[in-house]
């Protein structure tokens, strides 16, 4: 098992160095992130909010051992992205007083746990919706004019790789658990509300300078330890219902995609597919080194998240998933391997 998992890595690697010599003398100025807890790296700590995760075990494999709002024991995919593009080892939160403007022209995210693109979802723990990040994002590019120049931050702008990951908690935290938006609209009706908020946020970004964007898919929801903890609970989705609704709005959210791209000159925009990566390490553990892809590595691993989360397992890596909804360090790094393979590449032809 180690063995094979090794020879994976060391192909994933490989392609990795494959597409770093196809890029050639590309140089990406920065990689700019918006989102939820999957690429949050710590801006709810700024916040008055439950949904946090700045105390250990959350970021016990983090540079020494540091808990710092990450939902994961070390690092984001949206890290490994920024290392393997040569840019820098971690990506930080806009909101940390730790860093300045030196630090985000290279790099920024302005995700927030347990958001999503619809605003009620954002409500649910008082966490920063997509339009606030937006809104911090303008405060950031008059920052970085200040900084670099007017033609350097333009240039920066039209340059960066914008990275989007969100939508998952608008259904496992919103529509199938509150009575509101399910009461509103169809599931069908609900993916649609959601891809004409999507629409119109990557629409403003682009009128913003950016041109090179990166969008995440839904990851296979039922599959995630805390789904299948709920999944006799009446009134609850069944796991298959989670799993369907993921993937028909990821085939929405690609047909959007498709249609910007011819509606938006000269922007570069693709989807990133998280959906299937995930699936295969679940269902196929052994070929990556996992042992238990059931449950997460926190606590019973069962429902444990966020301020539930006081202990974990001795080997984090033998896990696919950290807590009950958010996968391991591991887990991203490979995922974050396979999108600068697939998806990357596909921004700079």
């Amino acid at each position: 098992m180690i063995i094979q998992y090794s020879l994976l890595l060391c192909v994933l690697n490989i392609l990795v160095f494959s597409v770093l010599q196809i890029m050639g003398t590309t140089k990406i100025p920065g990689i700019v992130v918006f989102g939820d807890s999957t690429v949050d790296a710590g801006n709810n700590n700024h916040i008055p909010t439950l949904a946090k995760s700045n105390f250990l075990p959350y970021g016990q494999d983090f540079e020494g051992g540091k808990p710092t709002g990450r939902f994961c024991n070390g690092r984001l995919p949206t890290d490994f992205l920024s290392e393997l593009l040569g840019i820098k080892h971690s990506v930080p939160a806009y909101l940390d007083p730790a860093f300045g403007i030196e630090d985000f022209a290279t790099g920024v995210t302005f995700a927030s746990a347990a958001t999503g693109y619809d605003v009620a979802t954002s409500n649910v723990l008082s966490v920063i919706p997509l339009s606030e990040q937006l809104e911090y994002f303008k405060e950031y590019q008059k920052r970085l004019t200040s900084f670099l120049g007017k033609d350097r931050a333009v240039k920066a702008a039209r340059e960066s790789l914008y990275f989007i990951s969100i939508g998952t908690n608008d259904f496992i935290e919103n529509y199938f658990t509150l009575p509101g938006r399910s009461s509103d609209f169809t599931v069908d009706e609900y993916e649609n509300f959601l891809l004409g908020i999507a629409r119109n946020f990557l629409t403003e970004l682009y009128s913003l300078g950016a041109r090179k964007l990166a969008l995440a898919g839904l990851p296979p929801s039922g599959y995630l330890p805390i789904a299948k903890t709920v999944n006799h609970v009446s009134g609850r989705p069944n796991l298959e219902e989670l799993n369907k609704a993921g993937k028909e709005f990821n085939v929405k959210l690609q047909n959007l995609l498709a249609s910007l791209s011819k509606e938006l000159n000269g922007i570069k925009l693709v989807y990133a597919d998280i959906y299937n990566p995930l699936l295969h390490i679940i269902q196929n553990p052994d070929r990556y080194g996992f042992e238990n892809v059931e449950e997460g590595c926190c606590g019973t691993g069962k429902i444990e998240l966020g301020i539930l989360c006081e202990s974990a397992c001795t080997d984090p890596s033998k896990y696919a998933f950290w807590d009950a909804v958010h996968p391991s360090e591991k887990v991203y790094g490979i995922v974050a391997n396979i999108l600068m393979n697939k998806t990357v590449p596909q921004l700079f032809k």
